[in-house]
């Protein structure tokens, strides 16, 4: 089994280091994830119809909140360890204390709340990485504002580039159209790639039904168990983006265009059927257990059934040579010259008249 034979990554972090946090005051910046060793890095891509500026830094600049009314910008940032770099952004864009905070805190609810000035949003990514054989998972945080996004990663990936590729074309929609259309986008990339989760998910519940109905193992058992724990994990990241999804449709914010609506509703239409069929695979993989059990009972019983008819068949034999082994000196057939091979031949001819019998009442 290639999916979920492994636990999905990332998906608690260090108790130790929530353990920092254990008496603070809220909005108190403590990185409490796993990718310490991430180097900060900064992209920021300047765009609008006829203009277009991308520039990596490796650290943080000053100015990064002035920007024309014209343009759209776009902030990317991975690596989260160096708190300085989270905090100066807050600085700049006067981000709520509390905002940071559950920036810096890698294993937050996806929740949306709304600050007048700008929307914040936390989502989960899942991906399936091909080199390594398995799924990240990975929280992403995303800032939308007046005419700028800034989106927040622990590491850098790959989800993101066709979006960069987008951006590049001179006279694409993601040109023509306002922050909150490229906020979208970004939503719109994390959902869609929960199909192809759902997909290896799909192939490997029907593998692993075909196991358990051919060889119900103990080792398969307890693929079953990984699957449902990541199954439950899929389902606390996924079921509550509907919620976000549905709240950003139905409250009305200067930061949100009226024709922007529809391309929410084909994202709430996405993450409903995504949770329906999670829902559906949830279902099957609880049953995998009774199935489980069914089939190791059905093969208990006809192992059973096998040794049941051997001593069935073996009863009569039995007692014929119980019976003629008495060796009393009287015993007519003992004296017999072909005694030996006419017992031998009935013993023989009453075994396949029994099974003969169980053939026709098809208990073999």
């Amino acid at each position: 089994m290639k999916i979920f034979s492994k636990p999905l990554k990332n998906v608690i972090p260090s108790s130790k280091k929530r353990k920092k946090k254990v008496g603070l005051p809220p909005g108190s910046l403590i990185y409490t994830g796993d990718k310490v060793k991430e180097k900060p890095k900064i992209k920021i891509t300047d765009y609008n119809e006829e203009l277009y500026d991308f520039q990596e830094l490796s650290e943080i600049q000053k100015d990064l909140n002035k920007i024309e009314k014209k343009i759209t910008r776009w902030i990317d940032i991975y690596g989260l360890a160096e708190v300085k770099v989270i905090e100066e952004i807050g600085r700049q864009f006067s981000l709520h204390p509390l905002v940071l905070e559950d920036i810096l805190s890698p294993n937050q609810r996806p929740k949306l709340e709304d600050y007048g000035s700008y929307i914040f949003v936390v989502i989960k990514k899942l991906v399936w990485n091909q080199e390594e054989d398995e799924f990240e998972y990975e929280q992403i945080s995303l800032i939308l504002g007046e005419n700028y996004v800034i989106s927040f990663q622990e590491r850098e990936t790959k989800l993101f580039s066709p979006i960069y590729e987008r951006i590049e074309v001179p006279k694409g929609r993601v040109r023509l159209m306002k922050a909150d259309y490229l906020f979208y986008i970004l939503l719109d990339i994390i959902i869609d790639n929960y199909f192809i989760v759902l997909e290896k998910v799909g192939e490997d519940i029907e593998n692993m039904e075909d196991n358990l109905i051919k060889n119900p193992e103990p080792e398969t058992l307890q693929l079953v168990y990984r699957l449902k724990r990541s199954s439950l994990e899929l389902r606390k990241s996924i079921w509550p983006i509907r919620e976000v999804i549905n709240k950003l449709q139905r409250e009305q914010s200067n930061l949100i265009r009226d024709d922007l609506q529809i391309y929410l509703r084909d994202i709430y239409d996405h993450i409903f059927r995504i949770s329906d069929l999670l829902e559906n695979y949830r279902d099957i993989i609880f049953g995998m257990l009774d199935m489980y059990l069914s089939s190791v009972s059905n093969r208990m019983n006809d192992i059973m059934k096998v040794l049941t008819i051997i001593s069935t068949v073996f009863i009569p034999l039995s007692f014929l040579a119980g019976f003629y082994g008495m060796n009393f000196t009287y015993m007519p057939e003992i004296s017999q010259p072909f005694a030996y091979p006419i017992l031998i031949f009935i013993m023989i001819i009453i075994a396949f008249i029994m099974l003969y019998y169980f053939k026709r009442k098809r208990w073999l």
